[in-house]
Formats: C-alpha cells, sequence, structure tokens
C-alpha cells in the first residue's frame, strides 16, 4: 500500500467522521438548549402558573429572611400552623413565630398586593392610552393623595372611628377625586377623551397639586420630613390590618378590569377602529380610569408614593404573554408583586437595621428602564 493511497483513505475517514461529531454537538446543544428554551413552549396559562408558584416561593423567602434569618423550613411551618392549625415542631422558637406572623409576613403580603394592584392599574393606562411610558401617576393619584396625606400630616386629625387609617384613608380620597377631576377636564375639552388630552391634563393636574404640596410644605417647615418619607413609599410597621383593608379595594378594581378585557384589546388597536366595532370609547376609558385610581390611590394611601413599577412590570408581562389583557392583567399583577417584595427585601435589609425607602429603590431601578423604553421606542419610530 503506497503512501498516496493511506493518505486518501486518511481523508475519507476523516470526512466521514466530521458531520457525525458535527450531529452529535447538535444535538447536545438541543438538550442543553431545550431546558432554557422549554420557556418558550409553554401556554400563557402555563407560564401564569409558573409565575405565581415562583412568586409564592419569593413571598416565603422574603418572610424567612432579615435581620434575624429563620430556616425556610421554619417559616413554612410556622405559616402552615398559623393558617390550617398544624402542629408546631417543638425545636422552633417561639420569638421566631411572632417575627414571622405579626411583623414579616403582612409586610410582605402588603408589597405584593400594592405592587400587583399598581402592575395591573399600569397596564390598563398602557393599554387605554396606547403609551408605553403612561402611568396611573401621570393622571394625578399620587400628587393628589400625597396633597391629602399632608394636610393630615400637618393639621394632625385623627377621626374618632378611623384612627390611624385616617391618613391612608384621606390619601386614597384625594387620589380617586383627582382622577375624577382629570377625566372631568378632559371631557370637557374632548368629548372622546383622545390619549393625548387625558395626559396633558393629568400632568398638569398633577403639576398644580405638587405645586400646592410644595407651598404647605415651606409653611409648615416642622412636619417636612414626615411628608417627604410618606411621599417616598415604606412598609414598615404595616400589620394585618393594613393588608385587611387593601383587600376591598384591590377585589373591586381587579374585577372591574376583567369585564373590560375585550374592549381593552379592541382598544388598542385605535379609537376609529373601536368606535366600528361599537365600542363607546369615551365611556369605557372613563370607567377604567376609575378602576385605576381604585387600584392606585388604595396602594399609594397605604405604602406612600412607590413608582416605576407600574411601568416595569407590565412591559415585561407582555414580553412574556403576549398582549391579551385576559392573559397581561394577571402576568403584571404577579411580577409587579414579585418586584416589589424583592424590593423591600432590599430596602430591609441592605443597611440593617435600618430601612431604606422602597420609592427610592425602585426609582434607582426604573429610571434607566423608563430611558431604555423611551430611545428603544424612538428608534423603532425612526425605523
Amino acid at each position: 500500500m503506497t503512501i498516496k493511497t493511506l493518505h486518501k483513505i486518511d481523508s475519507q475517514d476523516f470526512t466521514q467522521r466530521t458531520p457525525r461529531k458535527r450531529r452529535s454537538r447538535r444535538k447536545g446543544e438541543k438538550g442543553f438548549l431545550s431546558v432554557i428554551l422549554s420557556w418558550t413552549d409553554m401556554s400563557n396559562k402555563t407560564r401564569i402558573i409558573v409565575g405565581a408558584i415562583i412568586s409564592l416561593f419569593i413571598i416565603v423567602a422574603a418572610v424567612a429572611l432579615g435581620s434575624s434569618a429563620i430556616s425556610l423550613r421554619d417559616t413554612v411551618l410556622i405559616i402552615l400552623h398559623k393558617i390550617f392549625r398544624l402542629p408546631l415542631a417543638n425545636d422552633i422558637d417561639p420569638k421566631n413565630v411572632s417575627i414571622v406572623w405579626l411583623l414579616r409576613l403582612p409586610r410582605v403580603l402588603l408589597a405584593f398586593l400594592v405592587g400587583g394592584g399598581l402592575a395591573a392599574s399600569g397596564a390598563v393606562c398602557q393599554s387605554i392610552l396606547r403609551n408605553p411610558l403612561a402611568s396611573p401617576y401621570i393622571l394625578g393619584v399620587s400628587s393628589g393623595a400625597s396633597l391629602g396625606a399632608g394636610i393630615i400630616i400637618i393639621s394632625g386629625i385623627a377621626l374618632p372611628l378611623l384612627g390611624a387609617f385616617t391618613l391612608p384613608l384621606t390619601g386614597f380620597v384625594f387620589g380617586l377625586v383627582s382622577v375624577f377631576c382629570v377625566a372631568a377636564f378632559s371631557s370637557r375639552i374632548d368629548r372622546s377623551m383622545s390619549n393625548n388630552t387625558i395626559i396633558l391634563c393629568g400632568m398638569v393636574f398633577s403639576l398644580f397639586l405638587s405645586a400646592m404640596l410644595t407651598m404647605l410644605s415651606a409653611v409648615f417647615s416642622d412636619d417636612l420630613r414626615r411628608i417627604a418619607l410618606w411621599q417616598m413609599g415604606s412598609f414598615a410597621m404595616r400589620g394585618w390590618s393594613s393588608v385587611l383593608l387593601l383587600l376591598p379595594f384591590l377585589v373591586v378594581g381587579i374585577t372591574g378590569i376583567f369585564l373590560f378585557t375585550k374592549e381593552m384589546d379592541i382598544l388598542s388597536f385605535g379609537d376609529e377602529q373601536a368606535k366600528s366595532s361599537g365600542v363607546e370609547t369615551g365611556a369605557v376609558r372613563k370607567k377604567l380610569l376609575a378602576l385605576c385610581a381604585v387600584l392606585t390611590g388604595a396602594a399609594v394611601a397605604l405604602s406612600g408614593v412607590i413608582g416605576f413599577v407600574d411601568l416595569i412590570a407590565p412591559h415585561a408581562a407582555r414580553r412574556i404573554c403576549g398582549s391579551s389583557h385576559r392573559r397581561l392583567i394577571p402576568m403584571s399583577f404577579i411580577l409587579g408583586g414579585s418586584l416589589l417584595v424583592l424590593t423591600d427585601l432590599l430596602a430591609r435589609t441592605l443597611v440593617s437595621p435600618s430601612e431604606l425607602p422602597v420609592g427610592a429603590i425602585t426609582a434607582l431601578i426604573g429610571a434607566p428602564f423608563f430611558a431604555w423604553v423611551y430611545f428603544r421606542r424612538r428608534r423603532k419610530t425612526q425605523v
């Protein structure tokens, strides 16, 4: 056998082996990527269920973590003991039971419900106004609630039956009235209540209310720190009473929004398309804005002003489950609640035993996100 024959055999063997190696690599890559890309193969319902399970784990982990760490096992056993009256293990410290049930769990649940309510209302505002940068705060909810809270802080009024809840309920009422004023003013200018009219009226009204609060803060400078802290948002010293107070508003707001999911799907195609389909755009917008005011006003009243959750969560939810509002609203609720739970966890652990304002952390995350959405949208319009 000559050298040329050996080279020929070797080259033939090489050409036969190479595709097999490449095929095996591709097969391995496919097996590796199947784990990562399995999320894309899920249906939207499955994604919502998976998101709910992950959010439940985040809630339990947030309850377990803190200045005094409690194991996940003990945390789960304490919660099951309190809810289902299951026997408690003998090795669990009674002090940990009080920490989990009276301090951390209501705070974490309140953060989840507030974040969910803000995210759901943000998804509605972005849909009906057809603006990815729209949020309930543009409509004057936060400015109105802040003004109401500032008046209560300065005057020191406490209603006999409400007591400590005078402050949050006043903030809720002022936020709700602010949205109704914006809606009434917008309908006077433009009966169809177009998107630009509502946004401009909301921004003008928000600036006016903020100026009033600034003047009050300047005159009563002794209460300036309390007003500033309330505006930055916090879940400190919130108990089960705050959770129970928020729940009715949350149920009313979310249930009402689900009654208009079809109308919101149609509104996303534009006013002309909606009117040709028989949707009364002005009336539907008023009702949806009122429901957003209920959710946002109650959330702001109990936690203070916490921004950007209503902007970040709906964007992430659209990427996960699309723009159908029957899927978008629950996914936004789950993501917004989880985001605020994680943010609150950072707020109470980063500089423990002190706490950072939750609103400051969401602003640090949200401001770059806002800029990214703005420039991304601008780049698309230019193309």
